[in-house]
């Protein structure tokens, strides 16, 4: 796919992988890991610079140099701090994609479907079965809307709470979080 002109991308993938029973930044799905996939997704789709925020001990993936590599040394404040590590990175994207580090199976096709209804909203958010949920492209203009949220929520209560800034894209349906081995099995 073509490169979209200053369009980032925040994989978030610090989680402490409580359900999953062991770090899942490093269980594999046909042979990569599960942040191998997301990363591979986010170039497929153009997206450009990609910030991947991870827990201080994981390691940068083979060909991972052009990668900006965030280490988030609280990763026990959630989803919340780690978006905003993951946004402060972007000092020179217009917008970003937010892209969850255990959902191996995005679809570049899916994050092109965001980038196409960008418009007067600024976000924009993958919708199946009246659900919200990522991938998300918000513009740089709304970047300080992650100043606010706390823990693990993420701009779930964004989406939910302000429907007046949301373009939603039928998808038809979001991609699998990989949050238990019986996931991973099953991915």
């Amino acid at each position: 796919m073509e490169a979209h002109q200053g369009v980032g991308a925040v994989i978030l993938a610090a989680g402490e992988s409580r359900r999953f029973g062991s770090p899942k930044q490093v269980a594999e799905v046909d042979g990569r890991t599960l942040l191998e996939h997301v990363i591979a997704t986010a170039r497929a789709a153009g997206l450009d610079p990609i910030v991947a925020v991870v827990p201080t001990w994981l390691a940068r993936p083979a060909g991972g140099e052009s990668l900006r590599w965030i280490a988030n040394p609280q990763p026990e404040l959630g989803m919340s701090h780690s978006l905003r590590l993951g946004l402060e990175a972007l000092s020179d994207a217009e917008a970003a994609v937010i892209l969850l580090g255990d959902q191996p199976r995005v679809a570049a096709a899916t994050i092109a479907q965001l980038l196409a209804a960008r418009g007067d909203r600024p976000i924009v958010a993958a919708e199946a079965d009246g659900v919200l949920a990522p991938p998300v492209l918000i513009e740089r203009s709304h970047f300080g809307l992650a100043t606010v949220l706390t823990g693990d929520q993420g701009l779930r209560d964004v989406l939910r709470g302000s429907p007046e800034l949301v373009t939603s894209v039928p998808v038809g349906e979001h991609a699998v979080d990989i949050d238990t081995p019986d996931d991973l099995n099953r991915a």
